[in-house]
């Protein structure tokens, strides 16, 4: 048996021999792992052939363990395992270096020993590998930045016009549903700015790094609702493609999923989507394997979802599950006392976007705007403000302008308020009111309260005399 084993030593050291001028080292162990024989060449010598770990000739190291000599080798793992390493890169002193370790075999397919090789001008073969690796990993990189970039969200609470009551309120409510994990419900008419405040949530979130994903359910055929929503696996239809296509769900994992117009989702959808928020799980179209999901709902509609669900229109089981933290947000019509802002700000960016300088609104252009009721609210102000853009000129926007936008609206008298007052009275009510929306999301603190109103506290106790405001906290 011995000499069985020596022959086959032998021949892998021929084989060394023959190859000698592809490697820069090769060593044989036994099946105990100890050194059987290296070439002369191998890297426990440097360049100037001077001796590595304080060994000094070749006859040193035979019958010695492999860890005596490479201390971190991988050749025990070889015998005794049986498993080849056929390349891996291994750090040797200051040597890199490219190496295979493959077992060696009697005729009945035992183990009796290990070789390993370095390949000679390792760096040189590891350069191109090492380029292309290196070139995907920058590629992916990019990718990944593109696509969180898209998803990441566009507007914040910043964003949310208006300092009338009403509009304060719902800056509160976005900020607090910030701060918690649950299900938000946007409740409003068309046009007053649901998706905006869905994304203004999510980047008040700690989920503000992660994928803000949004869809229309009222957008989207029925029949390919349901592969929007959690995927579809390949071949799961015909004309499916080869590769999977996730789902939303899967998109905004570990973010936010926005579900605008949830009144217009079909019941058997609304069945299959309760299930996964209460699974938090997502069964693709075609497909038997479950993928676990980690996604805050926020939902939105316009449609009135308790009469939907006396009607049998909308489960009430799955109106639960989004009803947590609901948000309703004001109709134009109720917060008219922002409209002057809102139409400065819109009047502004089409400036902007057609390079042209900016028009402001006369008293009786705004008059006209406040006569009228807005059913298409915020949305409809913008684009009433573009079309005045495109279709009149002058330095300033005039009554007139909106004649044939809003029909009436030049003839109509202008409305005087029913109060009038002087400017002081409305603006210390306006700061009276930041004061108190201030001190609320505060929970009382005033020293957190005046840093949030850019004040100095001395300043802010100043102010709560001067409208009579007392807080609980002296904080």
């Amino acid at each position: 048996m011995a000499a069985g084993r020596d022959e086959h030593f032998a021949a892998a050291r021929a084989l060394m021999v023959m190859i000698d001028e592809m490697i820069d080292g090769a060593i044989l162990v036994d099946k105990d792992a100890r050194i059987v024989w290296s070439n002369d060449k191998h890297v426990w010598f440097d360049d100037k052939r001077k001796a590595l770990l304080g060994i000094r000739s070749l006859t040193e190291v035979v019958g010695q363990p492999i860890e005596r000599v490479i201390p971190h080798s991988q050749m025990r793992d070889v015998v005794e395992t049986g498993r080849s390493f056929p390349l891996d890169i291994m750090r040797y002193g200051e040597h890199t270096l490219l190496v295979s370790r493959l077992p060696l075999r009697d005729e009945q397919g035992e183990i009796i020993g290990a070789l390993a090789f370095a390949l000679k001008n390792s760096l040189t073969y590891l350069r191109p590998i090492a380029e292309r690796f290196n070139k995907l990993q920058s590629r992916l990189a990019r990718m990944e930045q593109e696509l969180a970039a898209s998803r990441a969200p566009k507007y914040s609470v910043e964003n949310l016009v208006g300092f009338s009551p009403a509009m304060l309120q719902v800056k509160r409510l976005v900020r607090k549903a910030g701060q918690i994990n649950s299900a938000v419900l946007v409740l409003g008419e068309t046009g007053t700015g649901k998706e905006l405040v869905a994304q203004a949530i999510h980047a008040a979130s700690d989920r503000v790094d992660r994928p803000f994903v949004g869809i229309n359910v009222a957008a989207i055929p029925e029949n390919l609702l349901e592969a929007e929503f959690f995927g579809v696996a390949p071949g799961a239809y015909t004309g499916a493609g080869r590769q999977p296509r996730p789902g939303k769900f899967q998109l905004a994992h570990g973010g936010t999923l926005f579900l605008d117009e949830i009144g217009d989702m079909p019941l058997p959808l609304q069945a299959k989507l309760l299930r996964v928020l209460q699974e938090r799980e997502v069964e693709p179209l075609g497909s038997n394997q479950v993928i676990k999901v980690d996604v805050r709902i926020i939902a939105a509609t316009s449609r009135p979802l308790p009469e939907m669900m006396r009607n049998g229109t909308f489960r009430s089981d799955l109106y639960y599950r989004l009803n947590v933290f609901p948000i309703q947000l004001p109709a134009l019509r109720d917060h008219k006392e922002d409209l002057e802002i809102l139409a400065s700000l819109f009047s502004e960016r089409m400036a902007v976007s057609l390079d042209q300088p900016m028009r402001d609104l006369t008293p009786a252009a705004l008059d006209a705007l406040r006569g009228h009721d807005w059913p298409g609210n915020v949305r409809e102000l913008a684009n009433v403000i573009e079309q005045v853009y495109v279709r009149t000129d002058g330095e300033r926007i005039l009554a007139d302008d909106f004649a044939d936008i809003l029909p009436g609206a030049a003839a109509r008298p202008t409305a005087s308020p029913a109060r009038k007052r002087p400017l002081a009275d409305s603006m210390d009510e306006l700061e009276r009111s930041l004061i108190l929306a201030a001190l609320e999301d505060a929970q009382g603190n005033k020293l957190e309260a005046a840093r949030s109103l850019g004040l100095s506290r001395t300043n802010l106790y100043a102010k709560l005399r001067k409208h009579g405001i007392t807080a609980d906290s002296e904080t």
